[in-house]
């Protein structure tokens, strides 16, 4: 169902616009609109230009709250707000000591990795970094060549030069190492090795030994500036463990208290006598019973003024939607939500889908087994994770699990379970004309029929609550069509069963009065609204619009109908499926491969039973919501987000 939305004004001092919203609207759901838009027969209205207080500590509060390990902590809600502000600016000065000194541990940490990925490619190296890169009479060049440049090198050039090439890391790009030379040919050598591209890499002399034992130095290194983080983040968590349950206390209550210091940008300011005291406005849009709640707690406040509008030309728009089921109906929510929630002056179909969408999956998809696996399975991840889709699932489960039984069908075994009804593949039917027929699809298609004129029966009644004249009587789904489609159905079920049909008088009356309200509905409804609206295109344009619109309100008639057909199909080729898995399996010899069945009505249980949802939400969207749903309501969204369980 729909709850029943009153639009209100709430006005009173502006310094107290925060206690009204603590103390009043956190308690109860509303949608809150611009009170500077729609409030348009008020002057003097200015809108709050107040910065929120709340948002910086708010920020700390939720950025220290995510820094806390698991814990059994609860919120400390007794603290003042001064002292809750007091708190967080503690917490915070700690918090950015501990992180000014984490972030100079990273710096360093940082730097010695960098010298490591230097010192790295030249471990295999056997010299004494410290009295290598200090040696007198001779130079040492560490860097690194292109492979090829270095074979060049070895082929051509060593036994020209007067210099010693050691070998590091060689990698598929890079020979890494170093060259010794004498002062004297230093020049001549180090032109030779630039030509070649060699890379020139500068080494600290600050180490002592091989490069090997500067590479383990600097490990150890950084291997004690990360254990110097861990323990700096160790001081942070235990900061915020020491604060935890004040924390999570501050961060609700600043939440709740810029939540509602954000009310003012959909409040209005206005200024009223000699004094230029100011006063607030809010407006917007309350369920009936919050409101009567409202109004009898708020009675005594001499400072909080509450007028209920009832003459809806004051304010703009149309209300929003707020659905209210039962839990059982609860997860079909998610179906009108998807094809769009209904208008304030529409029928809720939440209940009608609900009972329709697992009434005929069970038809379709009849198994006592897999619809118990699928009720059951269905039904924990719904416990488990609320989802609507699961919860969904579940449901039909059960219907599926009855149609098995009234099918006599057990994981595709049809000789455990006697048919309480009838074979889908079996049952056949004789009819007048059409000759022998599947008696599942003979009553798919009657069960179609009487879902049309239901539908076109909430058709009407959406159609007199709008005050919607032309869907009233004339359309080909108002009372019209009803009597147009009702007195067909009766003609084709009195000529199947053998009975006698309606006289031609009958039918002119029952059928050629609703065609000729079809053809002419747009100057009826002129007519009977007093509506003198001369017809915008000429009367024979209008003659042939309206042929050709009667010609596809017949096909719709039809196709609509015949569209039903697939509940029979389906229950008749699931049986055939399930048929096809058994005799693979070998059950019909007698000695089943179990592992073959059981993979097998898994794949049938996934693969065809999201084939028939998909096909059923097809049924509900264009066979049935397109004869009596817009789905034009916008979602009612209260300012809050308070979800009150009743």
């Amino acid at each position: 169902m729909i709850v029943k939305m009153k639009f209100l004004s709430i006005s009173g001092p502006r310094t107290d616009i925060d206690r009204v919203c603590d103390v009043y609207l956190s308690k109860y759901e509303m949608q809150l609109e611009n009170a500077v838009t729609e409030l348009k027969t008020t002057d003097n209205l200015l809108p709050f230009v107040e910065v929120n207080p709340y948002k910086e500590s708010l920020a700390k509060a939720e950025q220290f709250a995510a820094l806390l390990p698991p814990s059994d902590a609860v919120a400390d809600s007794m603290m003042t707000q001064d002292e809750m502000i007091a708190m967080i600016r503690e917490i915070n000065h700690e918090y950015l000591e501990l992180q000014e000194k984490k972030e100079l541990l990273k710096k360093s940490r940082d730097e010695l990795k960098d010298k490591l990925n230097v010192m790295e490619p030249f471990r295999p190296l056997e010299l004494d970094l410290h009295k290598a890169l200090r040696y007198r009479y001779m130079k040492i060049r560490f860097g690194r060549i292109g492979v090829d440049y270095y074979r060049k090198l070895e082929k051509y050039l060593f036994e020209d030069l007067n210099a010693v090439f050691l070998e590091g890391i060689r990698n598929e790009n890079f020979v890494y190492g170093c060259y010794f030379v004498s002062n004297t040919e230093a020049s001549r050598v180090d032109s030779v090795f630039n030509s070649l591209h060699f890379e020139r890499i500068s080494i600290s002399g600050e180490y002592i030994g091989t490069p090997s034992l500067a590479c383990e130095s600097l490990q150890q290194d950084i291997d004690s500036t990360n254990e110097k983080i861990d323990a700096v983040d160790k001081e942070i968590e235990e900061l915020m463990r020491s604060h935890a349950s004040k924390l999570l206390g501050a961060q609700k209550r600043l939440e709740e208290l810029s939540n509602n210091f954000d009310v003012r940008k959909m409040a209005a300011r206005l200024e009223e006598g000699d004094n230029k005291e100011d006063y607030y406005i809010l407006c917007g849009w309350m369920g009936e019973a919050d409101v009567a709640a409202f109004l009898k707690e708020s009675e005594n406040d001499d400072k909080v003024f509450v007028v209920v509008e009832e003459d809806r030309e004051k304010f703009f728009g149309d209300p929003p939607t707020k659905l209210k089921n039962p839990k059982f109906f609860k997860p079909f929510e998610m179906f009108i939500r998807m094809y769009g929630l209904p208008a304030h002056d529409e029928m809720d179909p939440t209940v009608f889908v609900a009972l329709t969408y697992t009434f005929i999956f069970g038809a379709m998809f009849g198994d006592v087994g897999q619809g118990l696996c699928l009720f059951v399975i269905g039904g924990l991840v719904y416990l488990m994770k609320k989802a609507n889709l699961a919860g969904i699932i579940s449901i039909a489960g059960i219907f599926s699990a009855f149609f098995g039984f009234m099918f006599g069908s057990v994981f595709g075994f049809e000789d455990v379970l006697p048919a309480i009804w009838l074979r889908p593949v079996d049952a056949m039917t004789n009819l007048p004309f059409i000759g022998q027929l599947n008696t599942v699809f003979i009553v798919a298609i009657a069960f179609g029929m009487a879902l049309n004129i239901l539908v076109m029966l909430f058709h009407v009644i959406n159609a007199i609550r709008a005050h919607d004249t032309e869907n009233i009587w004339f359309s080909n789904n108002g009372i019209a069509g009803l009597v147009f489609y009702g007195f067909l159905v009766l003609t084709v079920a009195l000529y199947m069963t053998g009975h006698k049909v309606p006289g031609n008088i009958m039918m002119v009356v029952f059928l050629g009065i609703p065609i000729l309200l079809f053809l002419f509905k747009e100057p009826l409804t002129n007519l009977v609204t007093r509506n003198h609206k001369k017809l915008e295109e000429g009367k024979g344009m209008f003659l042939v619009q309206g042929f050709f619109e009667l010609f596809e309100t017949m096909l719709s008639y039809f196709s609509n109908t015949l569209s039903y057909v697939r509940i029979g199909a389906f229950a008749v080729s699931h049986a055939a499926i399930m048929e096809v898995v058994l005799m693979l399996s070998g059950a019909q010899d007698g000695s089943p491969n179990w592992i073959g069945v059981i993979i097998g009505n898994i794949v049938v249980c996934g693969l065809e039973g999201l084939i028939v949802g998909i096909q059923v939400l097809r049924l509900e969207y264009y066979e049935m919501f397109s004869r009596f749903y817009k789905g034009s309501g916008r979602e009612f969204k209260p300012f809050n987000n308070h979800k009150k369980e009743k």
